[in-house]
């Protein structure tokens, strides 16, 4: 990168708007501003995730995730610019089935919880599902995003189907949600 960004602190914000990569002024609470916002987050989340699985699979693939987090929400600050393609959603459908092909069946819901990665990836994975609404709401209003919104979906079940590669990778039992286990459990109205 070479000087694009000389000034951080620009002041060009202290009123309650942005510019958009082709210079046009929109409010920070833009729809997409917020979007990208949520994207920022997200790739926010994933690097925490990174730092707590360590080196792998898992992380390894989310590296590649954080590049194309990055290009979406650099996308988005152009209106009008393609938001990913088939190509990146295909390589995390691989990324999945290669995680998920020696897990056990899912027999019950699982809570997020058991360690920091696993919980830290549900976090990424709540995040991440927030941002795919919020995609769907932007695509609602005209834009376009299929890919997008593909993506994201499918990078919401990665880091779910990560979480339990994770935990049996590293020994760590998996939380099981139990009926019973409510707060209010002799309520048979709850």
């Amino acid at each position: 990168m070479s000087n694009r960004l000389t000034k951080i602190v620009t002041r060009g914000g202290d009123k309650g708007e942005t510019s958009l990569g082709d210079g046009a002024r929109v409010a920070k609470d833009d729809p997409r501003v917020e979007l990208i916002g949520d994207i920022d987050e997200l790739n926010s989340w994933i690097g925490v995730v990174i730092n707590y699985v360590g080196e792998g699979e898992v992380s390894k693939t989310l590296i590649g995730v954080q590049h194309d987090l990055f290009d979406l929400g650099g996308a988005l600050c152009f209106p009008g610019a393609p938001l990913l393609s088939e190509r990146h959603v295909g390589r995390l459908d691989e990324a999945s089935t290669a995680l998920n092909s020696d897990l056990p069946p899912l027999k019950e819901f699982i809570l997020p919880g058991g360690s920091s990665a696993l919980a830290w990836l549900h976090v990424a994975r709540t995040v991440c599902r927030r941002a795919e609404r919020g995609m769907v709401a932007f695509m609602s209003a005209g834009a376009q995003g299929q890919f997008a919104v593909a993506y994201l979906n499918r990078l919401s079940d990665y880091l779910f189907i990560a979480a339990r590669f994770e935990a049996k990778r590293s020994g760590v039992k998996e939380v099981l949600w139990k009926k019973a286990s409510r707060i209010s459990s002799d309520d048979a109205s709850a």
